[in-house]
């Protein structure tokens, strides 16, 4: 018999349809039914590729015995935390300040009116019995206790992200980045890249924040590590070799044994990190992983809509990793008498030995070091690889594929639009460009109705009003579009986009801004601060509002930009893997980017690719604020405040930057 999530779109809900606990969705409605019935909710919150989440549906909620107990005595909810970040968000909170850590699945137990009263992450069915007999007898035979928890817990919540609101006047220093630089340092793996503990995430804007910083201040030691990591994930088993596209994270320290899901955000924000880093080092290797990164989402997370879906599944066959693996057997029968080369390449021996005789693919060298092992002139082995590339990822597309989370969402597609125009950016193929232009389009065009920007399309079906990440990444990457294309509509919509932030998300003194708009139904309207697998919104925002601030004149925006990294400022060194994207602010604060006015027309294209390494500013149309008076028809740059006179040629606007 199936609940009441079959009537949803969510692909993670669809996957509880069929179980005997009776889910019910998230809506307001369920704590009015959890009050009229005097029961406790459980939240449950979880993501379709979540493997954890998989093993907990069958060991607890596809049994007969708890599905009882849970019907009995709980309203039981499921959300898909990538749907409503905001319920995630809040009972996140609550779960890590009852047990200093969270994850997912993640379960939280509230009273009837949504405040959180205990909670965890995965629980074993003896486990998770207990929990649940326990809960129930507490809240009907103490219920003052309970009631007294679930308000101190509340209110843990709502200060979770209370902050002090900093004088306007801070004064940023280059020092407060060099002593967060040096305290980060000290985590370094500088021997396998990353920071040296496991499991290890790739998280891009640290790496794309510290390339930054060591190029700004020419620090060889920072400039090393980057390049070491972008090598390690390149290589390892967290990146797919056959078939392109990163996994979630690494298991272990050395990139090697990959949790096996594929997130489109993490792609999207790799994508943009290699093409820059591409840009500044001019390593092949990267340029080939975009290429084949591309190819991946093209291929195998492509709607029809021309936006991208969210998410592969870790599992397949009810295996972990069953797709990705192989056999040496299998590679033998695929690449025929390639085959020890193809072992060799792709360390399918002791070194990508994973368990029950499966292997992952990785590598240790780079192709010209690999050819001259194998006596083969480079272009000969360039050739052979990418054949048996071809043969393997053939041989893999007749496998059962992992699941697909067919949601599309309006900020993960933003940030892959974002990827795209840096990889255009700096390669120039008009590919990247192509699907980026779909995604803002279909973005512009479906998801932004009667003055709201919706989150979600499921099997064409838009809903959820967005959130404060949804419309930063879409300003983001609307502002960079109209680099691109010098198309003024994509300026302006990213100007709504900020003005609508600023009326239903801004908190008027402090200007940070809340995750959700003003009308709310939760227990806690709170702000994302810290940045982590993705930048926190309000770091994202702050960027936003610095880059339009500029193109629009407003000086609210930026006031607004500083006055949010002025929140951040104190403290922020103490942890920089949570900061970085606050630190690529202050960077652009330290070191502002330049501002070219091309109002020579037919000279955009020319100007874009020639500022592929530069930090600036395009301007098109003297009818934006931010060029208004400069001379027509010519190329006017502008660094630290102060233009240099007008020039017909970009040569010589090169030479004035």
């Amino acid at each position: 018999m199936a609940n009441q999530l079959s009537n949803e779109s969510s692909p993670y809900l669809l996957q509880h349809a069929n179980n005997p606990v009776h889910w019910v969705a998230w809506s307001n409605d369920v704590f009015e039914q959890a009050k009229a019935q005097d029961k406790l909710v459980l939240i449950s919150v979880g993501y379709s590729a979540c493997h954890w989440c998989h093993v907990m549906e069958h060991e607890c909620f596809e049994d007969q015995e708890v599905a009882a107990l849970m019907n009995a005595h709980f309203i039981n909810v499921k959300v898909d935390r990538e749907e409503r970040p905001d319920v995630d968000q809040v009972y996140m909170t609550a779960v890590q300040l009852i047990t200093q850590k969270g994850g997912w699945p993640l379960n939280c137990f509230t009273l009837p009116d949504g405040r959180p009263i205990y909670g965890g992450t995965y629980f074993p069915k003896e486990q998770w019995m207990h929990v649940l007999k326990s809960l129930v007898y507490t809240y009907n035979n103490d219920r003052a206790k309970t009631l007294e928890y679930a308000q101190q817990l509340t209110e843990g919540i709502k200060g979770a992200d209370l902050i002090e609101i900093a004088q306007a006047n801070v004064s940023f220093e280059a020092e407060k980045l060099h002593e967060m630089v040096v305290r980060w340092a000290r985590s370094f793996d500088t021997f396998e890249g990353g920071t040296n503990r496991a499991p290890k995430f790739p998280l891009p804007n640290n790496w794309l924040f510290l390339l930054n910083y060591a190029k700004y201040f020419d620090e060889e030691k920072i400039r090393k590590q980057v390049v070491l990591t972008l090598d390690k994930m390149a290589y390892g088993g967290i990146y797919d070799q056959i078939g392109g596209g990163f996994t979630r994270y690494s298991v272990d320290v050395l990139w090697k044994v990959p949790h096996f899901e594929k997130m489109l955000y993490d792609n999207a924000q790799l994508i943009g990190l290699y093409a820059k880093s591409y840009a500044e080092f001019r390593q092949e290797h990267y340029k080939e992983l975009v290429f084949q990164s591309f190819a991946f989402l093209e291929r195998e997370l492509l709607a029809e809509n021309g936006a991208y879906y969210s998410a592969l599944d870790a599992d397949s066959e009810g295996e972990e990793g069953k797709f990705y693996c192989w056999s040496k057997e299998e590679i033998e029968e695929v690449c025929g008498k390639d085959a020890e080369l193809a072992k060799a390449y792709w360390n399918i021996n002791q070194l990508g030995y994973w368990e029950d005789e499966k292997y992952i693919p990785l590598k240790k060298v780079d192709d010209a070091f690999f050819a001259k092992q194998q006596n083969l002139e480079l272009e000969h082995w360039l050739l052979k690889k990418k054949e048996l590339t071809d043969l393997l990822l053939s041989a893999r597309s007749t496998k059962v594929r992992p699941g697909l989370d067919n949601k599309i969402l309006v900020s993960w597609n933003a940030m892959m639009a974002k990827g795209l125009l840096d990889a255009y950016r700096v390669f120039g193929d008009d590919a990247f460009l192509l699907r980026a232009r779909k995604i803002l389009h279909w973005i512009q065009n479906t998801q932004w109705k009667d003055d709201i920007l919706y989150r979600v399309q499921t099997n064409g079906q838009t809903k959820i009003a967005g959130f404060l990440e949804d419309y930063a990444h879409c300003i983001e990457a609307f502002s960079l579009a109209y680099q691109c294309t010098s198309e003024l509509d994509f300026i302006y919509f990213a100007k709504t986009l900020t003005e609508k932030v600023v009326k239903e998300f801004q908190h008027p003194q402090s200007k940070l801004c809340y995750f959700t708009a003003q009308d709310t139904q939760l227990v806690s309207r709170n702000m994302e601060l810290n940045d982590n697998v993705i930048p926190a919104s309000n770091s994202v925002m702050a960027h936003a509002f610095l880059t339009m601030g500029q193109y629009f004149q407003q000086t609210e925006w930026l006031a607004s930009a500083q006055q949010m990294l002025a929140n951040l400022y104190d403290g922020m060194e103490s942890y920089g893997s949570g900061y970085s994207n606050w630190g690529l602010l202050l960077l652009r604060f330290l070191e502002p980017e330049e501002q070219w006015h091309v109002l020579n027309k037919s000279s955009y294209l020319e100007v874009f690719k020639a500022t592929t390494t530069k930090d600036c500013l395009l301007s098109f149309h003297d009818e934006l604020p931010i060029s208004k008076g400069y001379t027509p028809e010519k190329i006017s740059v502008c660094v630290h405040g102060a233009c240099f006179a007008p020039v017909d040629k970009i040569e010589e606007a090169l030479a004035c930057s």
